[in-house]
């Protein structure tokens, strides 16, 4: 054997187990209802050679990662054919070998997410399953009756209360999708699209360079909901491009890590996250888009404001006009982004199709323009090699997707077997008493401590299973509550010690990370302060039933952000003005409501 040939030979069983993946979870958008049982355990199967065989690794990695995908994928399907047994066993494992499979699955699940997203989350849910094996013997309230183990594992394993639990569904049925969707926009010339589009609008202005990013950042966020991504398909463009205009490098890079952020939070695709918040307040997708779109407008406003302080403060100028493109160069490539946009868009908010289609006729139009180049030319060996591209990258991404969200299954499981999450919410209500905002300020910490170890969305699942009924109960309503903690799990991404977007973001600007924080802190001020925004003025989340108030409320924490902003990056304007601008920023976004 050459190299050359089994290094062909393993791109093709890549390429091979993507389009396995890639059909499977399209299949599933139009195939109507089938057996949970069936679908989830397939889901899983599909993910772990991504994991175990595909990633990079040492010798022992790749040898031990070979048996336990086989392990895995074998264990998934048999219990895809066994379903309807397993279904009348009610919740409880039967005999030796359902005992010893049910471990074996669970512990293939802790190493797969320890090779995706690092130890923490595989340790918080190993500990989750050692309080459920044996909390009987803790004393006091945070003690629970005992669980027999047949039941612990059964409950997690071949029921649907675990591994293959709402969590689950939610990376197989909607997320999915999506990311496929994601992956053939990304694999084609949308990113000359969004970045023609951007300068054309944006450049003209004061930092017009740093403007570009955040408006080309928002634009991909509309169809990616990774901030990592995001990163790195505008950062490459963006980022050497200011750094030659004169911008300084961390400046540079913290601009492009704060926008990116913003994808996660952009609709109408948003973060993974986002679908799981939809499936567990019972809200449907698109009446979250709505919810979602002026919190997201503001977040982007703060940034776009803090460049512009920033621009006033050193004299940058915008791009001259021979830079600009033109808006017949902007007619040519702006659909390769727009029109799958559009028809998401379209299917979400105008037909009463799942979301989950919506996102599937979306990738079959990205899929149709990966033909066609920005100057309008056909090439088919070019769209044969796009398709597997984005096919690959579509498959790895559920696959992490999954890696995440079936291992937060296993938690949440726990919690719901144990009534552990009862017993923490009433932890957290003692200490917080009657006071919301104390409740607020404890749940944002318990938020950005997670988020610096675990990926947004399980922080997210992890806060809300324990903080979100505390806020209930303290008089937050479901969406205000489950938004806020998904605001301030994204902390994570450019706050440090962390901070992903920032170091990705800083390699690419080839400058030390802590200054591009710190710039990212600043930049990024509406993290911090739209979710107390929307805590304080609920007509934020409501365009869609009372759009009058809900632009007035936008308008008023616009106006604090601008203000905040101001106190924290005019530094060139002395301290009194900044002492005064900060109180006011802080009583527009906190006194009052609408």
């Amino acid at each position: 054997m050459t190299p050359t040939g089994g290094r062909g030979r393993g791109a093709a069983v890549v390429l091979a187990c993507a389009l396995a993946s890639v059909a499977f979870h399209l299949y599933l958008v139009v195939s109507g209802l089938l057996p949970t049982l069936v679908t989830r355990p397939i889901h899983l199967a599909l993910a772990l050679p991504f994991v175990f065989l595909f990633a990079p690794g040492g010798r022992v990695a790749r040898a031990t990662g070979a048996v336990l995908c086989a392990v895995g994928v074998a264990l998934c399907l048999w219990i895809a054919w066994e379903r309807e047994r397993l279904v009348d066993q009610y919740g409880v494992t039967v005999g030796w070998f359902q005992h010893g499979a049910a471990i074996l699955l669970i512990l293939i699940v802790l190493e797969m997410a320890r090779r995706s997203v690092k130890a923490v989350m595989p340790t918080v849910a190993a500990i989750c399953l050692a309080y459920g094996l044996f909390g009987q013997h803790l004393p006091g309230v945070f003690g629970h009756p005992g669980l027999p183990l047949d039941t612990i594992l059964g409950t997690l394993v071949v029921a649907e209360g675990g591994l293959w639990g709402q969590l689950t569904g939610v990376s197989v049925d909607l997320v999915a999708p999506f990311l496929i969707l994601g992956a053939l926009v990304a694999a084609g010339d949308a990113g000359t699209g969004f970045m023609s589009f951007a300068t054309r609008v944006a450049g003209r202005y004061r930092a017009g360079s740093a403007k570009v990013e955040v408006v080309a950042s928002a634009l991909y966020g509309t169809i990616s909901g990774s901030a990592s991504a995001n990163v790195v398909t505008t950062g490459t463009m963006t980022i050497p491009a200011m750094i030659r205009a004169g911008y300084p490098r961390p400046f540079a890079a913290a601009v492009e890590a704060v926008a990116s952020t913003g994808g996660q939070i952009m609709p109408p695709v948003m973060g993974a996250g986002v679908f799981l918040m939809a499936e567990l307040i019972r809200v449907p997708y698109p009446e979250l888009m709505v919810a979602a779109t002026l919190p997201a407008f503001l977040f982007f406003a703060a940034a776009w404001i803090g460049t512009d302080h920033y621009a006033v403060r050193l004299g940058l100028t915008g791009l001259p006009a021979s830079a600009l493109p033109s808006w017949g160069t902007v007619g040519r490539t702006i659909p390769f982004f727009l029109v799958p946009l559009l028809i998401v868009i379209a299917i979400l908010g105008f037909t009463a199709f799942t979301a989950q289609l919506g996102a599937a006729v979306a990738a079959a139009a990205a899929a149709l323009l990966l033909l066609i180049d920005a100057a309008g030319r056909v090439d088919l060996g070019r769209w044969l090699v796009r398709l597997a591209t984005a096919t690959e990258d579509a498959a790895r991404q559920i696959a992490h997707i999954a890696a995440v969200i079936i291992c937060a299954g296993l938690i949440v499981g726990v919690f719901n077997m144990t009534g552990l999450g009862v017993k923490i919410t009433g932890a957290i209500l003692d200490l917080a008493g009657d006071r919301l905002w104390l409740a607020l300020i404890l749940t944002a910490c318990a938020c950005l401590v997670l988020g610096m170890e675990l990926p947004t969305t399980a922080a997210y699942v992890i806060c809300v299973a324990v903080a979100g009924p505390a806020l209930g109960k303290l008089g937050l309503p479901p969406l205000q509550a489950h938004m806020f903690v998904f605001w301030y799990a994204l902390l994570c991404t450019i706050t440090p010690p962390v901070c992903g977007t920032v170091f990705i973001a800083a390699g690419i600007a080839q400058t030390p990370w802590l200054p591009v924080a710190g710039w990212a802190m600043r930049l990024g001020l509406g993290l911090f302060v739209v979710p107390l925004g929307f805590v304080q003025h609920p007509a934020l989340l409501e365009l869609g039933s009372t759009p009058i108030l809900a632009l007035a409320a936008t308008a008023k924490v616009g106006l604090g952000l601008w203000l905040l902003s101001y106190a924290v990056i005019r530094i060139d304007r002395g301290l009194p003005r900044r002492a005064l601008a900060l109180p006011v920023g802080v009583a527009l976004v906190l006194a009052g409501g609408f």
